[in-house]
């Protein structure tokens, strides 16, 4: 462009920061590399971008970090962002998890993955400062057939409110449809439809001092790096440098226990004392809309489902079968269900066919794992993700860009 955008707030060093909080699978990754190259080749400005997940990737919690400032400004900060002017949360089952809202403030824009009316979401988590803007980003993306990235993309231009969306289309033009073509225009369509249907809700009030201190504090007990030096130095001392105890787990705002862990107290050489703890992942967060549903009058009890699951939702147990013993085919472990549907290609009677989520919130034929599961499982709201590129039986082809 000819002028650079100018900037409409800046923190202490110049820096216009935005945070992007998600599951891995759900795009924030490449979400937060277009935003990053939005700044430096479209707006003008200097730009920084990286991003922060775990070596499982798919499903493990997902941190993209973007800085701009004005092109005359070096960027010589490249820590992550914790007080973020635009901030992106992906999934709203990560606030009940994870301290995805620290850092916020009266001058924060919240953009929020939930079916959820504004003001609902703002009472249901405790958000009381900034602006809010509300999105079904999940909905929009499968009725486009995009991504739930181009589609916070889309709402993240809108919440700014100094990018032009025509520089945005521009971006994904020159990224995804160089790479996707024939996706161009599903993603350009979530785009503008992310861009004109995020709800908003300006939520500062006199109170807003108030609030941020207690988001702070509940912040600060999940993460004891947020606190003073002094602080952690008395925190690490009252403890001791062995494995995590009672008393370093507590529950959060939410219920969701949460524990505290620093360098002073962490297991010596990186050692995992909740092993298996895969087992109490909840995965129906990262499904995408769809799930299989199980038609017990057609099943054959062949196995093919069990067998090509790779997550043991298929509750397989002795009973009968054309008057014999068998192995019947019990039901679904929906908890443990990442929405992929190989079990619904491979099924060969159509025992197990694909269904909208939200026409079921009862799930039919449901049955838990009692083999892995205690009955006082305390699910974590992260998991596996649905969007396969690989080893797919699915006819249609899957791809980062969208669906083919």
């Amino acid at each position: 462009m000819d002028e650079p955008i100018k900037l409409p707030l800046t923190n202490e060093y110049g820096y216009y920061e935005i945070r992007l909080e998600s599951i891995g699978g759900l795009g924030a990754n490449l979400c937060g590399k277009m935003i990053g190259e939005l700044g430096a080749l479209y707006l003008g400005l200097n730009s920084l971008s990286f991003s922060s997940y775990g070596s499982e990737k798919r499903g493990s919690p997902v941190k993209a970090y973007i800085r701009w400032c004005e092109n005359t400004r070096p960027l010589q900060v490249n820590s992550p962002v914790t007080c973020p002017h635009l901030l992106g949360i992906f999934h709203e089952g990560l606030i009940s998890s994870y301290s995805v809202l620290e850092g916020i403030s009266k001058d924060s824009k919240i953009i929020l993955n939930t079916p959820s009316k504004v003001k609902e979401a703002a009472e249901k988590y405790h958000i009381f400062t900034g602006t809010l803007y509300c999105l079904d980003a999940l909905s929009i993306a499968m009725e486009c057939k995009s991504r739930i990235n181009m589609v916070m993309l889309g709402a993240l231009v809108k919440a700014s409110g100094f990018i032009p969306l025509e520089m945005a289309e521009e971006l994904c033009k020159d990224t995804i449809g160089k790479k996707y073509p024939n996706l161009i225009e599903a993603n350009l369509t979530g785009v503008r439809l992310g861009y004109e249907r995020c709800a908003c809700l300006e939520l500062t009030s006199p109170a807003a001092r108030d609030t941020t201190e207690t988001i702070s504090q509940s912040s600060r007990r999940a993460n004891p790096e947020a606190l003073p030096q002094s602080s952690r130095q008395a925190n690490a001392e009252s403890k001791t440098n062995n494995s995590m105890t009672d008393s370093e787990a507590f529950r959060n705002d939410f219920g969701k226990e949460q524990y505290v862990w620093g360098y002073r107290n962490a297991p010596i050489g990186g050692i995992n004392d909740r092993i298996g703890s895969t087992v109490s992942n909840d995965l129906s967060p990262s499904r995408e809309g769809y799930i299989p549903i199980f038609l017990p009058e057609k099943c054959i009890n062949c196995g093919l489902c069990d067998s090509t699951c790779p997550d043991l939702v298929f509750q397989f147990l002795p009973g009968i079968y054309k008057e014999k013993e068998a192995m019947v085919n019990n039901g679904l472990d929906y908890a443990h269900c990442k929405g992929c549907l190989r079990c619904v290609d491979v099924c060969p009677t159509g025992a197990l066919v694909s269904a909208l989520e939200r026409d079921y919130p009862e799930k039919p034929h449901e049955k838990q794992n009692r083999d892995l599961l205690p009955e006082d499982i305390a699910y974590q709201e992260s998991g596996a993700n649905s969007w396969i590129t690989s080893d797919s039986y699915l006819t249609e082809k899957r791809v980062d860009g969208g669906v083919l």
